[in-house]
C-alpha cells in the first residue's frame, strides 16, 4: 500500500484514554475500574501519569481517600482540577523520576499505561520505592498488544506498513523501556529498587463495535496527523476491506493489557 506522508513524522502509539475506557474486560469492568479495585481500601494513593484525572475520579468516588497525581506537563492537569471530586487532591506537574513528595507518603501507587512510556524506569522505580510506605502496593496496567484475528491486529499491521514508508529521520523514536512490556523485565526493574515478586496477569480488553466506531477508536491509538488526506483515505479503505464484519454489523476488536502488582520494600511479596 503506497501512502504519502507530510514532513512531520507519524506519532507513536499513545492508547488514548477514550478508546481504552470504551473497552471492557470479560467481567464487564473497564481497565480503570480493574486498577481502582486493586487498591480498594488503601487510604493514600498516588496516580503516576494521572492525565485528565479519570482514574483519580474513580478512586475518589469509590472510597474516601487522600489522593495525589502527577503529570510531566500541565495541560492534562487543568482538566483534572475541574473535577469536583478532586478538589482536595494534590495534583503536581512533576517528572516521575523526581516526585515532589516526602518518603513514605502513600500506601499505594497506580499507573494506567503511563509506566510503559517512560525511559528512565530504574530511577522511577527507586522514586516509587521511596514515596511508598513499607508494604505499599504498586499496581500498573501495561499495554499487551493486539489480540490476533481482530481489527486491532489489522490496524496495527496496516499502520506498521505506513511507518515503514516514512523516512527514518522523520519517524518519532519509540517511547519507553522495553523491559516494561514483559514480566521478567519489569521484575528486573522493580527488584533493583527492592520491590518483591511481580504478580502478572493478562486481561483482554474488548473494543468491538460498528465499523465507524472501531475505526475511530483505532485512529485514536496512533497520531496519524502526518498523513495527508489521500493517504488516510487509502488506509481507511484497506482497513474496511480487511477487517471481519459480523452479520450484525459489529467488527471484532480487542487488545491485551497486563495487570502487574508488586509490594514495596519491606512488605509482602505478590
Amino acid at each position: 500500500m503506497m501512502v504519502a506522508a507530510r514532513e512531520a513524522s507519524l506519532g507513536p502509539i499513545h492508547l488514548g484514554r477514550l478508546t481504552v475506557d470504551a473497552g471492557r474486560v470479560p467481567d464487564g469492568r473497564t481497565s480503570y475500574q480493574v486498577l481502582s479495585d486493586v487498591v480498594a481500601g488503601q487510604r493514600r494513593v498516588l496516580d503516576l501519569g494521572c492525565g485528565d484525572g479519570h482514574l483519580l475520579d474513580l478512586l475518589a468516588h469509590a472510597h474516601p481517600r487522600r489522593l495525589a497525581g502527577t503529570e510531566p506537563v500541565a495541560e492534562p492537569l487543568s482538566v483534572a482540577r475541574q473535577r469536583p471530586a478532586l478538589a482536595g487532591a494534590a495534583l503536581a506537574v512533576a517528572c516521575p523520576s523526581a516526585l515532589p513528595f516526602p518518603d513514605d507518603s502513600f500506601d499505594a501507587c497506580v499507573s494506567h499505561l503511563a509506566l510503559a512510556q517512560l525511559s528512565d524506569l530504574d530511577r522511577v522505580a527507586a522514586e516509587l520505592a521511596r514515596v511508598l510506605a513499607p508494604e505499599g502496593v504498586l499496581a500498573v496496567v501495561l499495554p499487551g498488544g493486539a489480540v490476533p484475528g481482530t481489527a486491532y491486529e489489522v490496524f496495527n499491521d496496516l499502520t506498521r506498513s505506513v511507518l515503514e514508508e516514512v523516512p527514518v529521520d522523520r519517524r518519532q523514536p519509540e517511547l519507553g523501556d522495553r523491559r516494561a512490556r514483559h514480566r521478567a523485565g519489569l521484575e528486573q526493574v522493580l527488584g533493583g529498587a527492592g520491590f518483591g515478586q511481580v504478580d502478572w496477569r493478562t486481561i483482554r480488553l474488548d473494543l468491538t463495535g460498528g465499523l465507524d466506531q472501531v475505526w475511530a477508536r483505532m485512529v485514536e491509538i496512533y497520531d496519524l496527523g502526518p498523513l495527508d488526506p489521500a493517504a488516510l483515505a487509502t488506509l481507511r479503505r484497506c482497513f474496511d476491506s480487511t477487517v471481519t464484519v459480523l452479520p450484525d454489523g459489529r467488527v471484532p476488536c480487542a487488545m491485551n493489557l497486563h495487570l502487574a502488582v508488586a509490594f514495596a520494600p519491606g512488605g509482602f511479596t505478590a
